[in-house]
C-alpha cells in the first residue's frame, strides 16, 4: 500500500500560529510545500516558519454538503506576511458567515479538527 503524503501546510508546534516552509537562498521565493530545490530558480532551499498574521487574496462560502464538513463555512486563500499563499478556512460564528473581502487582515490561530489551517479575522 503507497502512503499519500498531506498536501495540507503543517503546522509549526514550536512556534504557535505558523506554518513550517522554505526560502530559497539565491531568489528569496518561498512555499510552504515540500521540494528539494526551488521550484523558481533551482537553487537552495532553507526551512523556516510563516505566520501569524496575513492578508485575504479571495475566499468563498461552502454552502453544499462535503463529507467531513459541515455547511456553510468559509475558506480563504491567505497571503501570509513574508510567506506564501495557503489555503484556509476562516473562523468565524457560523450564524453569520460571509465572504470575507480582499486585504482583510488575518491571523493564523491553529488547524481545525480535520487539520486545515484555520484563520481568524484581526479586528485589531
Amino acid at each position: 500500500m503507497t502512503t499519500v503524503p498531506d498536501p495540507r501546510p503543517s503546522a509549526d508546534p514550536e512556534h504557535p500560529g505558523t506554518v513550517r516552509g522554505s526560502r530559497c537562498a539565491a531568489c528569496g521565493h518561498v512555499s510552504w510545500w515540500a521540494s528539494p530545490r526551488c521550484p523558481s530558480c533551482g537553487g537552495t532551499l532553507a526551512p523556516t516558519t510563516f505566520g501569524p498574521r496575513g492578508v485575504v487574496w479571495s475566499s468563498t462560502v461552502v454552502r453544499v454538503p462535503v463529507p467531513g464538513r459541515t455547511p456553510p463555512y468559509a475558506v480563504a486563500y491567505v497571503d501570509l506576511d513574508d510567506g506564501p499563499r495557503l489555503l484556509a478556512h476562516v473562523r468565524q460564528p457560523t450564524e453569520a458567515v460571509d465572504r470575507v473581502a480582499p486585504g482583510t487582515p488575518v491571523e493564523l490561530v491553529g488547524t481545525t479538527a480535520a487539520g486545515d489551517p484555520l484563520v481568524e479575522i484581526v479586528t485589531t
